[in-house]
């Protein structure tokens, strides 16, 4: 049996909590909860995204991502607009102000990753993303029951 404090499970929950506080306080200064943050982070990028696409890059369950994109479009960060196409879907967009949010978020989320990038060595760094992502990309794979059946 893995050793209990370098059991996968615990080094990543150590890695969570040695981590997401600094980023939580940057949130919390601006009014914003970490799932709210994940929405505005994407819409950062895109601008414009269907909620289920939404849910599934944030791993927010489409239910609660109702009720936090509500939140957000009370605060005039996001509205919504229905498909043209298929009134089923339903698209979460950008507004000015959330554009605005990040001008004022950014640099602080940059100074805390920057904070972080100079703890351990750059390739180190580097390494670190690459072997998450690749675990949870094949972890993903191998767990989803087989399209063949």
């Amino acid at each position: 049996m893995q050793e209990f404090s370098r059991s996968l499970p615990m080094l990543l929950y150590r890695a969570v909590d040695a981590v997401m506080p600094r980023f939580r306080r940057i949130f919390s200064d601006f009014g914003l909860t970490e799932q709210q943050w994940r929405v505005l982070r994407v819409l950062w990028e895109q601008d414009e995204i269907a909620l289920g696409a939404l849910a599934e890059l944030t791993l927010i369950p489409a239910p609660s991502l109702v009720g936090i994109v509500r939140r957000l479009q009370s605060q005039d960060f996001v509205t919504r607009r229905r498909s043209d196409d298929d009134r089923r879907i339903v698209y979460v967009l950008l507004t000015p102000a959330g554009r605005a949010l990040q001008a004022r978020v950014q640099p602080r989320v940059d100074q805390a990753y920057a904070e972080l990038r100079d703890s351990i060595d750059a390739g180190e760094w580097n390494r670190l993303l690459d072997s998450l992502d690749e675990l949870a990309r094949e972890t993903l794979e191998t767990s989803r029951p087989s399209q063949d059946k």
